[in-house]
């Protein structure tokens, strides 16, 4: 604290840092401001006794992944971003850091991203090294299971943000991880939700080659037969467009689609399954018969999209943009989820010791807001954030699941993916 005789001189230091004319307080004004950093001192709680001082204290939240490989866009108009997921995690710290400054706490993000996968455990082992006891993970099932296998991770909490395989919800579930993504099965469950409320109940099927496309077909068949639906025709998607670039690239796309279509039985809607998204856009508008189109393209079933504006969340898009230069996609929100999740955690147990944080995410009564117009938990049987799934296509939110209606014994949330009940996962 400044004492009587120092005050002048600080505010005539403070007038030079500001370029002002040098001006010093007077003997009443220098008396007032050092009785106020007086009474300030002794006011402020825990400024005597044993809680004299209280340091600030860190909670380090490590962030793995991959760097993504560079290649030719399908379309220029939305080129991949090369930083999904980590500037979601990046402004999820800076947002805890606004709560940090009345609770004493502060939140670090220690960042690595190798470029091959053979680098990926030398990575992790990095950040268990220096002390992290909660990590951000955004890499494939695979890579996944085998950083929260290694006997180092075991009392390390993983947090998934990249990985929507139903399998690690199940049978391949680890009592290290919790899921900020939502599962494949969350979205089919969300989609066929709405397509039951609309009565559109027969489904065309298409289903291209990559095995993401497969696990995303198998998830629209469990939904479908979960809410009554009738796929009329499962059906492989093989064609590659080539030089889709050439003048009459959209010509063959479009006699493709047509035949894909043609001679199809009777369906209300074409869903799509292609992850990747190498050729799902091409059919919308190209149908034999005028349907609209959903899945993996057209109506998305999706834990965040550009669109969404209720609930508060324009607040959010604008600030993740602004500090992005792009828009909020999936990933960035769950990575965003997961730091929100830690900092309400740590704010809950007024501590940063990673145990105390680590109970409060486990605490049946955890709830984080996600702009979303309801609290999101955490199952305890397999570890997945329940949460609203989003249904839009690239300019509107049409709907939000679970659809009214469908009711739950105990959340309408748990109406989306592997319920209690339902649930394979033995947690090792």
């Amino acid at each position: 604290m400044a004492s009587l005789g120092e005050i002048p001189k600080l505010r005539e230091e403070e007038s030079k840092a500001k370029g002002g004319d040098n001006r010093v307080l007077s003997r009443r004004q220098a008396f007032s401001v050092a009785a106020f950093l007086t009474w300030a001192h002794f006011a402020a709680p825990g400024a005597a006794g044993d809680e004299a001082h209280v340091d600030e204290t860190v909670l380090r939240i490590g962030y793995l992944g991959l760097l993504p490989d560079r290649h030719m866009p399908k379309t220029f108009l939305d080129p991949p971003p090369q930083d999904e997921g980590v500037q979601g995690a990046r402004l999820g710290i800076a947002d805890n850091a606004t709560t940090g400054r009345f609770t004493g706490q502060s939140f670090a993000l220690v960042e690595r991203l190798p470029r091959d996968a053979e680098a990926v455990e030398p990575a992790f082992r990095e950040l268990l090294t220096a002390g992290i006891r909660f990590v951000l993970v955004d890499l494939p099932a695979p890579l996944l299971l085998q950083m929260a296998d290694l006997p180092e991770a075991r009392e390390v909490v993983l947090l998934n943000i990249g990985a929507p395989d139903d399998a690690l919800r199940n049978e391949s579930c680890r009592r290290n991880l919790l899921h900020l993504l939502p599962s494949r099965g969350m979205l089919a469950d969300a989609l066929a939700q709405f397509l039951a409320s609309k009565r559109w109940r027969n489904l065309l099927l298409a289903v291209g080659p990559q095995p993401g496309d497969q696990l995303y077909a198998e998830a629209i068949r469990r939904a479908a037969r979960k809410f009554g639906l009738r796929i009329v025709a499962d059906k492989p998607w093989t064609y590659n467009p080539g030089a889709r670039r050439t003048d009459t690239g959209h010509m063959s796309i479009a006699a493709e689609a047509a035949r894909f279509t043609q001679g199809a039985p009777s369906y209300d809607i074409l869903v799509i399954a292609d992850e990747a998204g190498n050729w799902g856009d091409d059919l919308a508008y190209r149908t034999t018969d005028p349907r609209p189109v959903a899945g993996t393209q057209g109506l998305v079933p999706t834990s965040w999209a550009r669109p969404h504006e209720q609930w508060g969340a324009t607040q959010l898009q604008r600030r993740f943009h602004a500090r992005a230069g792009r828009w909020m996609l999936p990933r960035d929100y769950a990575a965003w989820l997961g730091v929100r999740a830690l900092g309400e955690a740590a704010t809950r147990a007024r501590s940063t010791d990673p145990g105390a944080v680590e109970r409060q995410l486990h605490d049946p009564g955890f709830e984080i807001a996600g702009f979303k117009g309801v609290p999101l938990s955490f199952r305890d049987w397999d570890g997945q954030l329940r949460q609203p799934v989003l249904l839009a296509d690239a300019r509107s939110l049409v709907s939000v699941s679970p659809q009214p209606g469908f009711q739950h014994q105990f959340s309408e949330l748990d109406t989306l993916g592997t319920d209690r009940p339902e649930s394979r996962c033995r947690f090792r």
